[in-house]
């Protein structure tokens, strides 16, 4: 590996360890085998280099949300496709050192550098998730559904990792947020809904 991977490597691991705020340079240097200079040379800043590899982690748990070489449960769009990728999700968040408490920790944060990097691959995250639960292959996927759909997916996703942060014991499984869509999509087809 060059010094770019390495620092990108050293920089997941300090990440895993240490959190975004607590995480130095130094540190990053140190966890790589590299240099200071490298940091700048290969990714402009730090807080830039964390952030790309807070997204490099999180790309790597998104391939767990398939599950574990298993079929896809459940026609594409279906309620049993939903259970299915939630539960898989909710799965990753049970493991030890999660990468979840990185997205509570970025919320929290005021380092524009990370936020502004993350946002613009929130876009392609609402992208994978929409592919993932209709069943539409990804590079086909709107930016308007990516925007819309994959917005109201991570809205969720973003409730589940505060809510397995916080309180892991009482935090949804998949049957039970499957159970509260349907209890949505009942209430909607009874009511006269104005379109927005």
């Amino acid at each position: 590996m060059g010094h770019r991977e390495d620092l990108l490597e050293g920089a997941k691991r300090c990440l895993l360890e240490k959190g975004f705020a607590r995480t130095t340079a130094r540190d990053i240097v140190k966890e790589s085998g590299t240099n200071l200079a490298s940091i700048g040379y290969h990714y402009g800043s730090k807080d830039a280099l964390l952030a790309q590899a807070y997204v490099a982690l999180m790309e790597n748990v998104s391939g767990a949300f398939e599950g574990s070489g298993t079929l896809a449960e459940g026609a594409p769009g279906s309620l049993e496709r939903f259970r299915w990728v939630w539960s898989n999700i909710i799965a990753t968040m049970r493991e030890p050192g999660s990468v979840y408490r990185l997205s509570m920790e970025v919320m929290t944060l005021d380092m524009p550098v990370v936020r502004e990097h993350l946002s613009r691959a929130q876009r392609e995250g609402g992208r994978g998730l929409v592919a993932l639960l209709t069943g539409v292959p990804e590079e086909e996927v709107s930016d308007e559904s990516a925007d819309t759909l994959g917005r109201f997916y991570l809205t969720l996703m973003t409730g589940l990792i505060a809510q397995w942060t916080f309180d892991p014991k009482n935090a949804p499984e998949g049957d039970a947020l499957t159970e509260g869509l349907h209890q949505v999509i009942e209430a909607a087809t009874k009511a006269e809904i104005p379109p927005v």
